[in-house]
């Protein structure tokens, strides 16, 4: 078979890297959303802050104005004067020191000529434009003067023309003043919608050379000298007014005639009207003290403003932003390829999470986070909670050791997603009757696992405080992580368990684990956890022959009621009817037979004196965990009651 490859440059960042891991996106995702931010404001911060393995967006950019403030530190836009200035003294002495070995009266009239010259730079040259030179190498150092002065102003719009120019004869300055004349006539028919493609097309065939770019219409080209253009206006609003008057003088010297300024404006009149979105009034301050001629000195500001045009890019801070209007060529030309290689990790990696389906939008128009991606939350909380667990009681993660369910002294072939722990005895069995002899050849038929059941069904209310204060004192994720890792227990693992979700701030509701993970911190004055207790009862009462299960997490004393009329009244410090209320249907819990636990988050004394009376009026506990271990300790307390 013929067989065929082909070759070319490497774009991808480092092909030894590892992917990235959409599981761990999703976890700082889910962190901003519980934290009360939207899913796509989410999703853009993670993409501008990047995470360990993955540069973002802030830290390209921040590169980006690294070589931007590089450019203007050593950058100093006055260095055409500055040559201009050398050659004219050079030439001055040389011419000089020739009149000095003179001896005729016409040498003595040129010296007081010479003597009177003005300070100016420009003023000089023009006045010695007539001037018959005695020495020849000043009138080559003034010739170079007008050859330099016309090369700067070339290389201010064509890149590369001061190099390509120098040394050129007259006959290379007829090609250019041609090429300028064509091209400001085809732009002239371009403007009245004139021009054809055959136009352009014999444009570049004449003077193709000059544009390396290789525009392709004349709408590129416009593009393409629009920016260097507007970069070259830049430059002279950066300037002085007195370098400004100076160099508008030697302009008139280029070449030793006006006709090119005059081609110039012309071709700057065309390129104003036709791109007037370009920044023409922009100026930068430059601190360095590297002279630069005119055209290399434009080049730095048309890299600044494409850095700066890059830097907007990243923000991604205006409207209908997205990574796909990152120019990727720019970025690889300024800052490399790796940049490059960063910016299509993040591009793709917000592919692959709407891909992944773990947004969708609601019938508001509004991104939401999917429940694909609510179970992998709850998964990765309950993962970190099992840890800690493991990690706090010197034992293995139970979800790994088969311990949620009670064993039946029955074992059964293993099948795939089974955790419960290995039958040894029936497994070598198994193997051995399969295949007699040693050594003993097992296979995954011959596995089988102790056989569990869950013998009782539990009625649960997890009670969460949404009052302002868990905002305040940086509660509010903790607690929204620690429902999510309890909710997907209970779907995963607890099929058969009751869980209700109850958010109690003035007023109480029931939520389910999506709302309450979109849930934004409010504020208001209140702690009705009367009302809160009411919910669960009734969500215990639905189901009479499971076991009675409420979890409170809570920092703050019951300070708000419920009243019959259905508003709620709110007193602080509370009062005696608010603490009646909520100790009434405590009792009615208690008579129920629900087991109850308070978690008490803070170290407010009024708090634990309230909590500690109503746990031991129920036969219940108060736990006091730190943020960081509120998830282990709720979910540990719902694993031992079920246990028991």
């Amino acid at each position: 078979m013929d067989r065929s490859a082909r070759y070319g440059p490497y774009h991808g960042g480092d092909p030894l890297a590892p992917p990235v891991d959409l599981r761990d996106a999703l976890s700082a995702i889910g962190d901003d959303v519980l934290g009360g931010a939207s899913p796509q404001r989410a999703l853009r911060e993670l993409l501008r802050r990047g995470s360990s393995s993955m540069r973002g967006l802030d830290k390209i950019a921040a590169q980006a104005n690294r070589r931007k403030r590089e450019l203007l530190d050593r950058t100093d836009l006055d260095g055409t004067l500055r040559e201009v200035r050398e050659l004219l003294d050079r030439a001055v002495l040389e011419e000089r020191k020739e009149l000095a070995r003179a001896l005729d009266d016409d040498a003595r009239f040129a010296e007081m000529r010479i003597e009177e010259l003005p300070a100016s730079t420009a003023q000089a040259v023009q006045e010695l434009a007539d001037y018959d030179w005695r020495s020849d190498k000043a009138r080559q150092d003034y010739e170079k003067i007008r050859d330099l002065l016309g090369r700067e102003m070339l290389d201010q719009r064509f890149a590369g023309m001061k190099q390509a120019l120098e040394g050129a004869t007259e006959e290379d300055r007829q090609r250019i003043s041609e090429m300028l004349e064509d091209l400001n006539n085809l732009l002239d028919k371009h403007a009245r919608g004139e021009d054809t493609p055959e136009d352009f097309e014999q444009f570049m065939a004449e003077h193709g050379e000059f544009f390396p770019d290789d525009p392709q219409n004349v709408e590129e080209l416009l593009d393409s000298l629009a920016q260097r253009a507007a970069a070259a206006q830049r430059l002279r609003n950066s300037l002085t007014p007195e370098q400004r008057e100076e160099l508008d003088a030697l302009a008139q010297q280029a070449f030793g005639s006006p006709s090119l300024t005059n081609q110039l404006d012309r071709l700057d009149g065309h390129l104003r009207a036709a791109r007037p979105g370009e920044d023409w009034a922009g100026s930068e301050r430059t601190r360095g003290d590297e002279g630069m001629g005119l055209g290399e000195a434009t080049s730095a500001l048309q890299e600044i403003a494409e850095l700066d045009r890059l830097a907007e890019q990243l923000s991604q801070q205006y409207a209908g932003a997205s990574l796909d209007d990152i120019d990727l060529d720019e970025l690889e030309r300024h800052l490399g390829p790796q940049a490059v290689a960063d910016a299509r990790t993040l591009a793709d990696l917000e592919k692959e999470l709407q891909k992944e389906g773990f947004f969708d939008r609601g019938a508001d128009g509004k991104w939401r986070l999917s429940p694909k991606a609510m179970r992998q939350l709850g998964q990765t909380a309950l993962r970190d909670v099992m840890n800690r667990i493991s990690s706090r009681t010197g034992q293995r993660e139970s979800r790994r050791a088969g311990a949620m369910g009670e064993p039946t002294g029955a074992t059964k072939a293993w099948e795939f997603g089974d955790t419960e722990p290995w039958d040894v005895v029936r497994t070598l069995t198994n193997a051995t009757l399969r295949s007699p002899g040693v050594p003993v050849r097992m296979s995954v038929s011959d596995v089988e696992v102790v056989d569990t059941e869950q013998r009782a069904q539990a009625a649960v209310a997890l009670l969460v405080d949404t009052s302002f204060s868990m905002v305040m004192d940086g509660r509010w994720v903790p607690m929204k992580r620690t429902a999510l890792a309890l909710n997907h227990l209970v779907s995963t693992r607890f099929r058969g368990d009751a869980l209700q979700l109850i958010a109690f701030g003035r007023h109480a509701r029931v939520v389910t684990a999506p709302e309450l993970a979109g849930l934004d911190g409010v504020y208001e004055q209140g702690t009705n956890l009367h009302h809160a207790l009411m919910l669960a009862g009734r969500h215990l009462r639905r189901h009479p022959n499971a076991q009675p299960v409420v979890l409170v997490v809570t920092d703050g004393e019951p300070t708000a009621h419920l009243e019959p009329e259905g508003y709620a009244a709110f007193d602080y410090p509370p009062s005696a009817r608010t603490l009646g209320l909520t100790v009434r249907e405590l009792d009615h819990l208690g008579k129920i037979g629900a087991q109850v636990t308070i978690f008490r988050l803070g170290d407010d004394p009024g708090l634990a004196r309230i909590v500690d009376r109503m746990a031991r009026r129920v036969g219940g506990r108060v736990v006091a965990p730190d943020l960081d271990g509120l998830g282990a300790a709720v979910v540990g307390d719902y694993v031992r009651m079920r246990r028991r």
